[in-house]
């Protein structure tokens, strides 16, 4: 930029700027929306598509979820797309007016972003949001409740009829607890699991939030990740979700011989006092997979197993969130930490995990400096993809 630059000229070259970074969010909104519908996070270490942006991309939480929408919606939406290409209303009406517009509303929708803020628009959403949601709850149900056990025991089934309005707020409370917890990589992100997964977050939140279970298993399954052991009178449990047990509740065992013979009574498990815990929590505010930043659902986890001899002591503890603690016990990840206190994650592959990008490499001096020159000449600052050969 001249030293001379007039403000016109100033204002103008800001402009610029602006389209040209409007039209790569659009480029970039585009791009999330493809890869969330190929499910690149899988296999990442992340919960979700949301997740994987915010981890990746160092945003928070809710403005992933917001960029993965809006880069959907932006393709029904012609001529808020074209407004954003050309740099003419910014990404953050953009991500608004995609909550609730539609082909047929654009266009009156886009004259109105223009009088207004964004937090009008964003306000005008919620509302928007908050109607259509009033509107989907019906239907009247018997009260009950049952349960049983199916599959040889190794699945428990659960039937609640409720009134609606009873239902309405167990269906809103699940919802709102779904909404917080993880898909593990194998499962549907928007399939059943997430409501099951509520429920027994839900009930472990009650006045006792770690229960003690009753755990009858042969002395080899509680070093094994493939035997199984008997939970409560009639469920089945394998190792490897004994061994995540074993972190997440008290445990009462009665260990026993090949005839089904009590061999010992274990006692419960001991958690960390909560004096410890309040060291923990202090030193790990957020669960600690890099860039994951849950706050809620920690679980304080033993880095050498508690089942295999792992100590409850700071250095062998580290807050995790239940679905990274999944990861850990039921998936094949594995955590080590240094002597520094630094932790390291590690796939079932063995390769290390790093979050983020990795980054464009530097541009060789040659090309830095033609770039220099170019600005000083034109006034302007172009856009630099490719290192083009001198010459």
């Amino acid at each position: 930029m001249r030293p001379s630059t007039t403000r016109e000229e100033l204002v103008d070259e800001i402009d610029r700027s602006n389209a040209e970074i409007c039209r790569s969010q659009r480029r970039m909104l585009e791009l999330i929306a493809r890869a969330d519908e190929r499910a690149v996070w899988t296999d990442s270490g992340a919960m979700s598509m949301s997740h994987y942006v915010s981890m990746r991309y160092g945003v928070s939480w809710w403005k992933a979820e917001r960029w993965i929408r809006a880069g959907h919606a932006l393709r029904s939406l012609p001529r808020i797309a074209g407004a954003f290409e050309r740099g003419e209303i910014g990404i953050d009406k953009v991500l608004e007016l995609c909550r609730f517009a539609t082909p047929e509303t654009e266009a009156r929708l886009l004259r109105w972003a223009g009088e207004v803020s964004a937090a009008t628009i964003r306000r005008r959403g919620d509302l928007e949001v908050r109607r259509s949601r009033e509107e989907a709850e019906q239907a009247e149900r018997a009260r009950s409740v049952n349960i049983w056990y199916a599959d040889e025991g190794t699945m428990g089934e659960l039937l609640a009829r409720l009134p609606a309005a009873e239902m309405a707020v167990v269906e809103q409370c699940l919802d709102r607890v779904a909404d917080r917890l993880p898909t593990m990589p194998d499962e549907d992100p928007n399939g059943p699991e997430r409501l099951a997964d509520a429920l027994v977050a839900v009930c472990r939140g009650s006045a006792d939030p770690t229960p003690t279970i009753l755990i009858h298993a042969p002395a080899e399954a509680l070093l094994s990740d493939d035997r199984s052991a008997r939970v409560g009178f009639e469920g089945v449990v394998v190792g490897a979700a004994l061994q995540r047990l074993a972190c997440e509740a008290r445990l009462q065992v009665v260990a026993e011989d090949g005839a089904g013979n009590p061999l010992a009574l274990g006692r419960a498990r001991r958690e960390p006092p909560a004096s410890m815990l309040r060291l923990l929590r202090h030193r790990d505010p957020e669960c600690r997979f890099p860039g994951c930043g849950r706050r809620s659902y920690l679980k304080a986890h033993h880095i050498k197993w508690w089942s295999r001899g792992g100590r409850t002591d700071l250095d062998n503890l580290l807050m995790i969130c239940t679905f990274h603690h999944r990861l850990v016990h039921e998936h094949g990840w594995r955590i080590e930490r240094a002597a520094d206190g630094a932790v390291a994650w590690y796939r079932p592959d063995g390769t290390k995990y790093r979050a983020g990008p990795p980054g464009l490499p530097d541009l060789p001096a040659d090309v830095l400096e033609r770039f220099e020159r170019y600005r000083a000449n034109c006034g302007r600052t172009p856009m630099l993809r490719t290192p083009v050969p001198a010459g």
